[in-house]
């Protein structure tokens, strides 16, 4: 036989669940410290600025 399931007791298990999981995911996005996002911040500057200094300029008329 099927296993009774009270339908109240599963919604709410439900959404406790998907709260659960949707903070989780916050946490991710949104919790992180200021240093992380400060260090993040200096990684792409170095890296944006190691790709722009080895970056080759288009050849102008007066070069042909």
């Amino acid at each position: 036989m099927a296993e009774i399931v009270n339908l109240r007791r599963a919604r709410k298990e439900k959404a406790r669940r998907e709260r659960t999981s949707e903070a989780d995911m916050n946490r991710l996005r949104f919790g992180r410290t200021k240093a992380e996002k400060t260090a993040d911040k200096d990684r792409d500057r170095r890296q944006r600025q190691t790709m722009a200094g080895k970056r080759l300029d288009p050849p102008t008329s007066k070069d042909r």
